[in-house]
């Protein structure tokens, strides 16, 4: 559960959060970061286009300590190193309050997470993992943080998706990282901000909806469209392809009241499994696929074509680079990697002897020498517009020939799950 902050209860809550807490509330603060006091709430998710009630979205609320905020409890969660503790306090609240209202087996049930808490227990015997059996389960992860540790991401949804619950991404329009993790966290559910729907779309956002549509297309994730409060909105939702819907024109955050339809809710893809995290890039890339043998002056132009089509891409792509040593950290290399860090939502490079500290703009990660990955050559781009991958292995020892003569099995393509694997095998390793 996070912040409660949700479709049109997003205005409320920042108007509270804005005024701040009240001087006294400090004491109210320490006690709610432990789940204190939290009531969860329900607002209602519907199908569209009927409007058919299909399952809640639960929300986190503490009426004891009424001048607090979710905003305001979260924050001194983060501040204070309760985040974790806080999280699952409102996840396992939800799941018992859902499993003793009015509820229908199958029904959506819309549970918050931090994407950076760990250790969700859904073992049997909790409420958790009976929500889980009985409900269309579903972790929304909230889009704060979702690049500061992207291992723990990953190993977070691959766990959760292995508990049986299904992923959503929410706020999808209000920050661009979102986007640019599509593909990466390959979510059951699409949650389309408020902003996309309550106002006309302007240039940004027009590249978010279609990022969304094609997506969509793509893999089957459903559409959820946030902040429905009027007609135009719902006409607005329905033309980016939303099939579900929440905002105050179904209802306001409550008591779970209307019994859900839960055989109405909109047929939702088979569960996405993440590949093994323990093979390189060359290794899941070559699999069923053959290598073609590249020289090492043709590999290169290969990775600068690829650095220019990042470079290119209207919607900024998540940008990673195998450079075997730091020696090839050099020359047009280097200045390539330093511009696209400028633009990017993330950027990694990864070489032997990689420095401890990280660059002003981009992340460094320290191969050992006898790492597989250390042979491997690679520039993986994934965003919006744009997937492509070149991954290579290089065939002997360096030193062994000319520099420009160097030869390497390669791998070069523009399969966007193929590109998808690569990006997730290196984002295990940041």
């Amino acid at each position: 559960m996070d912040n409660g902050v949700t479709t049109s209860a997003r205005r409320d809550e920042t108007a509270i959060h804005a005024a701040g807490p009240t001087a006294h509330s400090t004491s109210h603060l320490d006690a709610a970061v432990t789940g204190e006091g939290m009531v969860p709430v329900f607002q209602p998710v519907v199908s569209l286009p009927d409007e058919a009630v299909v399952g809640y979205e639960a929300l986190a609320r503490w009426p004891a300590y009424d001048s607090l905020s979710p905003l305001d409890v979260f924050a001194h969660a983060t501040a204070t190193g309760h985040l974790d503790t806080l999280d699952h306090a409102c996840i396992r609240s939800s799941a018992a309050a859902a499993l003793a209202a009015t509820s229908e087996p199958g029904m959506l049930l819309l549970l918050n997470c931090e994407p950076t808490t760990r250790g969700i227990d859904i073992s049997a015997g909790t409420a958790l993992a009976e929500a889980t059996t009985r409900f269309t389960t579903t972790f929304e992860l909230t889009e704060r943080g979702l690049l500061l540790d992207p291992p723990a991401l990953l190993r977070k949804v691959s766990a959760l998706r292995s508990g049986g619950v299904r992923i959503a991404l929410d706020d999808i329009g209000a920050h661009p990282d979102s986007l640019a993790l599509l593909d990466i966290i390959a979510p059951d559910i699409m949650k389309i901000d408020l902003g996309l729907v309550q106002r006309q779309p302007d240039q940004w956002q027009t590249r978010t909806i279609a990022a969304v549509i094609a997506h969509h297309e793509r893999t089957g994730a459903v559409i959820l469209a946030e902040g429905i409060e009027t007609d135009e909105h719902l006409e607005q939702a329905l033309g980016y392809g939303a099939t579900l819907g929440q905002g105050y024109r179904f209802g306001r955050p409550g008591a779970l009241h209307t019994v859900p339809r839960g055989d109405a809710v909109p047929g939702l893809s088979v569960p996405f499994q993440h590949e093994p995290a323990d093979k390189t890039p060359f290794e899941l890339a070559t699999t069923g696929h053959s290598a073609r043998t590249l020289r090492k002056r043709t590999l290169i132009e290969m990775s600068r074509h690829i650095e220019r089509l990042a470079a290119a891409s209207e919607s900024p792509p998540i940008v990673l680079f195998t450079l075997q040593g730091m020696d090839n950290f050099q020359g047009m290399t280097r200045q390539n990697i330093l511009a696209l860090a400028e633009r990017s939502p993330l950027v990694v490079a990864y070489a032997v002897g990689a420095p401890q500290d990280p660059e002003r703009t981009f992340k460094w990660v320290d191969i050992e020498l006898h790492d597989r990955m250390a042979l491997e050559w690679s520039i993986v781009v994934l965003g919006p517009d744009t997937a492509a991958a070149l991954v290579a292995r290089e065939l002997e020892p360096a030193g062994s020939g000319p520099e420009n003569d160097r030869r390497f099995e390669a791998v070069i393509t523009f399969e966007r799950s193929r590109v998808a694997q690569a990006a997730r095998s290196l984002l295990n390793r940041v």
